[in-house]
């Protein structure tokens, strides 16, 4: 019978231990060995999707695997969102959310889930302009005109959203704060088809995010007045800024990013980080976001630890906006 020597015993214990030793670090060594999941909370063909798939694409190439998007819409954001914050904590199912993160906390007072601590930031994408638009048979010719029209009108002007908490309706209430006016708001499920009714003619205005409105805007299917951020967009050079269009202190952009459930393992979560920033450099998705009217962030935001001292600051700057307005999602 085979008696191990005293001077042995440590060695084979480990040899031992070995198969079943950090189950996260092997995970993470092998990883990915299969497809990964970036779950959209939005309908296909918004604004968040289309960031979604071209970061799933560039980052796949990197990581050596396939990375497909899920669309998971509805409440405003919050299922898709709970759907990977309930996933496994294993980097093949991921989240790209937009700014609504910030503001789900605060709109949002029951949720099945954690909305701050039940995920691991990763890193962020992108920050997009919004653009103020309305359906090509508005009677105004700027934004001035608009607003003159919005004020003698009110709610006779209908206002479209994808929904409460989505980037266009904080933009909305943002507009109507400042104008001191109330519209009527017509909630969507996603930008996607609340986009197709601006074009149909069948509501007036709506806030949205330059990756939604700079292809209609260019093919004349809407009318657009401005654009909320203090400098005008290459990819609108002739499209004013809110400033310049007679609405001063209206600033408003929609930042992106991207998340896995918490307790995924840091060796995955610094690796996806990795595979994020070489995307953001990928020249076909630095030409396709200018088109879209936005660029990538700087790659020192796109770490898990700017990522999220950024969302948590943006979280305390939305909670008393939208305690004031008094308008919450449940």
């Amino acid at each position: 019978m085979f008696r191990p020597t005293r001077r042995a015993l440590p060695a084979l214990a480990a040899g031992l231990a070995a198969p079943f030793a950090a189950p996260g670090l092997a995970s993470a060594q092998a990883y990915p060995s299969r497809t990964i999941t970036i779950i959209v909370p939005f309908a296909a063909g918004g604004p968040t999707d289309t960031v979604a798939r071209l970061v799933a694409d560039a980052m796949g190439r990197d990581l050596g695997a396939t990375v497909v998007v899920e669309n998971v819409g509805g409440a405003g954001g919050t299922l898709g969102a709970q759907r990977t914050a309930q996933a496994r904590p294993d980097g093949y199912t991921l989240l790209v959310h937009h700014i609504g993160m910030s503001t789900i906390p605060t709109l949002y007072r029951r949720l099945a889930y954690d909305p701050i601590n039940g995920f691991e930031t990763i890193g962020l994408i992108t920050e997009v302009p919004m653009t103020i638009v309305a359906k090509r048979g508005i009677q105004a010719n700027n934004l001035q005109e608009l607003i003159a029209l919005v004020r003698r009108e009110g709610e006779r002007i209908n206002l479209a959203n994808a929904g409460i908490g989505a980037a266009s309706h904080l933009c909305g209430l943002l507009f109507q704060s400042a104008l001191n006016v109330r519209l009527t708001t017509v909630p969507y499920r996603g930008t996607g088809p609340a986009m197709n009714d601006l074009v149909a003619g069948t509501v007036d205005l709506m806030c949205d995010q330059t990756t939604n409105t700079t292809e209609q805007i260019r093919a004349g299917t809407i009318r657009a007045f401005a654009v909320t951020t203090n400098s005008r967009v290459a990819a609108l050079p002739d499209l004013p800024t809110a400033r310049e269009a007679g609405l001063p202190n209206f600033e408003v952009s929609v930042w992106h990013g991207l998340y896995a459930p918490r307790g995924t393992p840091a060796e995955i979560v610094n690796r996806l980080s990795r595979a994020l920033q070489v995307a953001l450099r990928d020249p076909a998705l630095v030409r396709r976001f200018a088109d879209l009217g936005t660029a990538p962030v700087e790659q020192d935001k796109a770490t898990p630890a700017a990522h999220r001292r950024f969302w948590e600051a943006d979280v305390a700057r939305w909670r008393p906006i939208i305690q004031a307005a008094g308008q919450f999602a449940d």
